[in-house]
């Protein structure tokens, strides 16, 4: 047996939504005349409760998207210190859009808002100033960790008081909302812009839809070009979007499920530890006695993929294409490596 726990963006795609690519209503994207793609994004900003939205191919690049809308070289913005801009963009920030990333103290996934402003940079001849806040929910390198939507306040307060833009990077929003049982605006009526990802928990192919206003969204349209990220008759991605929507996204209520039941199972075998307050999404961090890599690799041994993280650390994520069969099997598996 296998059970593929490395990431939930190895599921693939349901026989309802590679109907809907085959079947796709397609045009020009780079024209604004794909009228899946423009569907989608109506729909995506509609929930989020903004403006207009962009398709973009990635997270990383609707991500980037922002910074580069929001900020000019020479700017500073403000990251948390596990954030995934900061570790898994490739320094895109510096990069594309010449500004620097200063970092803002996160454990367990909580973010006390009082540390943001001594934090911020006032820009003279010798410093930066900073132009953006960025935010992470749910939390990756954190454990699937859910930013509390009654903090979004004190960032918006914040922001404002410093004249800062604020970014959600909301790859995995609908696990949160999911999870505590609310809407997503909770979180994104208070953001400048947002991003959420379907090619995660959702099932799709590729794609991610960046929100905000429609002035902003029209600059952006510009940088998503200039990234290389202008594309064709891209509705034959985007109707899988339209599909999770309806489809997938109350069912990541079992990948939570699944997740605790394996993160419980674990915590309970020598050689192995879960910080379980953590384990609120389909994410559980693995504290290992041994040397996680070798874990890794016996784990992979027995049919059961996953990351080490780091030297004790692993990451094991539920999805759609893990059923309760598989999570026993993956249980088992670490008891004969424990």
């Amino acid at each position: 047996m296998r059970v593929d726990l490395r990431s939930d963006t190895v599921t693939l795609p349901t026989p309802e939504m590679r109907r809907a690519m085959a079947e796709a209503e397609l045009g020009d994207d780079v024209y604004g005349e794909d009228p899946t793609v423009n569907r989608l994004q109506e729909r995506v900003a509609e929930l989020l409760g903004h403006e207009a939205g962009l398709f973009c191919p990635s997270g990383t690049m609707a991500n980037e998207i922002a910074i580069k809308v929001w900020t000019k070289p020479m700017d500073a913005i403000l990251v948390d210190a596990e954030s995934h801009i900061l570790h898994y963009e490739l320094a895109g920030p510096a990069v594309l859009s010449g500004v620097m990333m200063d970092t803002y103290p996160i454990r367990g996934g909580r973010i006390d808002p009082v540390t943001i402003p001594s934090l911020i940079r006032v820009a003279d001849d010798h410093t930066p100033g900073t132009a953006l806040l960025c935010l992470e929910n749910t939390h990756n390198r954190c454990g699937g960790t859910i930013l509390p939507p009654e903090q979004m306040q004190e960032f918006r307060a914040i922001a404002d008081a410093h004249s800062l833009k604020v970014h959600l990077d909301g790859a995995r929003l609908w696990n949160a909302s999911v999870a505590l049982g609310g809407s997503l605006k909770a979180w994104t009526q208070w953001v400048d812009s947002a991003m959420v990802a379907f090619s995660k928990g959702l099932c799709c192919p590729a794609g991610s839809v960046l929100v905000g206003s429609r002035e902003f969204i029209k600059e952006a349209h510009r940088v998503r070009k200039l990234l290389g990220g202008g594309m064709r008759q891209v509705g034959v991605i985007a109707a899988p979007c339209l599909v999770a929507l309806d489809t997938m996204v109350e069912r990541l209520a079992e990948d939570h499920a699944r997740a605790r039941r394996l993160a419980e199972a674990i915590a309970e075998l020598p050689g192995f530890s879960v910080d379980l307050r953590t384990v609120q999404t389909n994410m559980v961090y693995v504290h290992t006695e041994c040397p996680a890599p070798e874990v890794e690799r016996a784990l992979g041994a027995r049919g059961v993929l996953c990351l080490a993280l780091d030297r004790h650390r692993l990451r094991l994520v539920t999805h759609k294409d893990v059923n309760d069969e598989g999570i026993e099997y993956a249980i088992n598996a670490f008891r004969t490596v424990g």
